[in-house]
């Protein structure tokens, strides 16, 4: 590596964010063979050619962390931070969570390092305010979803949208195995997603397990698959349910683009996996059970209309949601036996998902964010022809 060789540093501190950095990662290899990339991360990081120097995404966490996550946080900063300045680092890439990179990222950047925000804060959704400190941080936001890039260009703030990398997969990429239940041609198939973090299966394990038990009673041939989202995940999820699902329901790990494709249906816990259902073309219930005080918080601070992706990407209410959700669970149970029954609605759903997925075509993520980076790393003029799709020396 030549002296001059540049150094890109990325930071991901949940499952999401490993699998929002590895094709970007790998893109950049490919575009910039002479770079170092260094991250904080995971496995998908580390298979797309990225040298690890700590893995930070094995488990997100939400609401109060315990003092325990904060000390290992204030730990983990100050190892990014002490690397930054002592390695000379050229762009500082903070994948999602901007609770943990923004703060960091301040620090980075006094160092000497170009900050990228890959993954747009959600501040339109809630917080708009903090919009001051995104704009004093971060060189480029690089936005996932199409209305972002004219919501953060309008508070003058450099933003891009590049596509996202689940709907803009080709070929979705599933590190787990799926063997499909075996059962009737025409018997109904529900896939239940209880969330990336521990703390969301904690939350709606039981709701999850509610909804399918209903179901089941309703449609006697029904099967359900539950996808995991990793090993913890599961581990927990097992670790509450049990047995209770019954022997009609079989649970896997990391394997959603093939379990999406399998089912009629979904209850899902809120959050990216909603696109990949989406993707598919497949309904979903999205849910997100938190105390009643939680909710009511959540209510007053959030200023989107909608709080799944899918109706957010559709500008009305095209999936049930229940996010957040407390209280009685009826109307969810209610929700969950109408699609199970109705399958005119969910082929109407189904339509819907797919003009949003033509609202991202054209698109490859990981090829536009990898040069948007190598382009804030070589200055403006390198920027503006990443942008315009110019090969960058």
């Amino acid at each position: 590596m030549g002296a001059s060789a540049r150094t890109y540093l990325f930071t991901a501190f949940e499952p999401s964010g490993d699998a929002h950095a590895a094709p970007v990662i790998a893109s950049l290899r490919a575009r910039d063979s002479s770079a170092r990339i260094v991250a904080w991360g995971g496995e998908r990081m580390a298979c797309a050619g990225a040298e690890m120097l700590c893995r930070t995404a094995e488990d997100g966490t939400m609401g109060v962390p315990s003092i325990g996550r904060l000390l290992s946080m204030r730990k983990t900063a100050a190892d990014i931070v002490s690397f930054a300045a002592s390695n000379s680092v050229t762009v500082h890439i903070g994948v999602d969570s901007p609770a943990a990179n923004l703060p960091i990222c301040r620090r980075t950047k006094r160092c000497g390092a170009s900050v990228v925000q890959l993954v747009a804060p959600q501040l339109w959704a809630w917080g708009p305010w903090r919009i001051g400190r995104v704009r004093r941080i971060a060189d480029h936001v690089i936005c996932l979803l199409p209305f972002e890039e004219a919501w953060f260009r309008s508070r003058g703030v450099a933003a891009t949208f590049v596509g996202h990398p689940v709907i803009n997969a080709a070929d979705p990429e599933d590190l787990g195995a799926f063997a499909p239940p075996t059962g009737s041609a025409d018997a109904l198939k529900v896939l239940l997603l209880p969330g990336s973090r521990t703390l969301e299966v904690e939350r709606n394990a039981e709701l999850l397990v509610e909804c399918w038990q209903a179901i089941a009673r309703a449609h006697p041939n029904a099967q359900a698959v539950v996808c995991a989202a990793g090993d913890l995940v599961r581990r927990r999820f097992e670790g509450l349910v049990g047995g209770r699902l019954g022997s009609r329901a079989t649970l896997v790990t990391e394997a959603i683009s093939r379990a999406a494709a399998w089912c009629d249906f979904a209850i899902a816990v809120s959050g990216t996996v909603s696109l990949d259902l989406t993707r598919a073309r497949k309904p979903l219930i999205g849910v997100y059970r938190t105390g009643p005080i939680a909710a009511l918080a959540a209510r007053a601070v959030l200023s989107a209309g909608y709080r799944l992706l899918p109706n957010i990407l559709a500008g009305r209410e095209l999936v049930p949601e229940f996010v957040p959700c407390s209280g009685s669970s009826a109307p969810i149970v209610a929700s969950c036996l109408r699609m199970a029954a109705d399958p005119s609605w969910r082929q109407q759903i189904s339509r819907g998902m797919d003009e949003i997925v033509q609202s991202f075509a054209g698109h490859d993520p990981g090829a536009e964010a990898a040069g948007l980076i190598v382009g804030v790393a070589m200055g403006e003029r390198a920027l503006a022809h990443a942008k315009q799709g110019i090969p960058i020396a």
